[in-house]
């Protein structure tokens, strides 16, 4: 049932970097960015706060620096500095739709960003303008899944939406490979933990669950999904805080 109004004020959107690769796999599908940038100037025209924490994967993944001989931490940089440019196109694609946007990063590079800094990030958010946190948590070993329940938690953040490229929620087991894999409609994080389902990884999950902070996982196939999660619709699976509550 639809409810006539945003549920939060304030929501951090985790998006794959493989959300905006499309179905061509890798890089950035200029129909699919605009397609995101529209559904979030949808939210943002109903006032609510909107930061967003973008993966790299369409542009590099650890996993190809291994295979290639690289080290964890220069690979680790290298996935940064891919979540620079899909922020930066993600910049230009809502500022083109007229959404006030700025992009604050854990690394400093004045030339196309600002630094990250949390109240400066809060004030932005405060003003209307959409904040898109950038490089990560500025250091290796973590993901961009942890990026986003930490800032999630430094401003205070209502809920966690995390847009999946290729699913619609949590499912029992893989639903790529296993066609009567069955949508898991709501839990809670310790279950995810013990279960071992890949929501996101065991830090950012922990980091949610510590900090009761709501997570809602869905697919950004579908258009207004955004909407629908942001306006408390029944879509993809909600993961429930520590303390038992939704928010929501």
């Amino acid at each position: 049932m639809s409810i006539p109004g945003p549920c939060y004020k304030r929501v951090i959107l985790k998006l794959s970097g493989e959300a905006l690769a499309g179905d061509r796999g890798f890089g950035i599908d200029p129909e699919v960015l605009n397609s995101i940038a529209v559904q979030i100037k949808e939210i943002h025209d109903y006032k609510v706060d909107v930061a967003i924490v973008v993966g790299g994967g369409n542009v590099w993944r650890g996993a190809a620096g291994t295979a290639a001989g690289i080290d964890r931490t220069t690979s680790d940089y290298m996935g940064m500095m891919a979540t620079v440019i899909n922020s930066l196109a993600l910049q230009a694609a809502l500022e083109k739709h007229g959404v006030d946007t700025r992009v604050q990063t854990a690394i400093e590079m004045r030339a196309v960003a600002e630094p990250y800094i949390r109240r400066r990030a809060i004030r932005h958010l405060e003003k209307g303008r959409v904040v898109i946190f950038a490089a990560g948590t500025g250091n290796p070993y973590f993901s961009t899944d942890t990026t986003a329940a930490l800032r999630a938690a430094e401003i205070e953040a209502d809920v966690l939406l995390l847009a999946k490229g290729k699913v619609d929620g949590v499912y029992d087991s893989d639903p790529l490979v296993n066609p009567n894999a069955k949508r898991i409609k709501e839990m809670g994080y310790i279950e995810v933990l013990n279960r071992g389902l890949g929501v996101m990884d065991s830090t950012a999950t922990s980091l949610c669950m510590d900090n009761a902070i709501p997570l809602i996982v869905f697919g950004i196939g579908t258009f207004g999904n955004i909407k629908r999660a942001v306006f408390g619709e029944e879509i993809g699976t909600r993961v429930r805080g520590s303390n038992g509550g939704s928010n929501g």
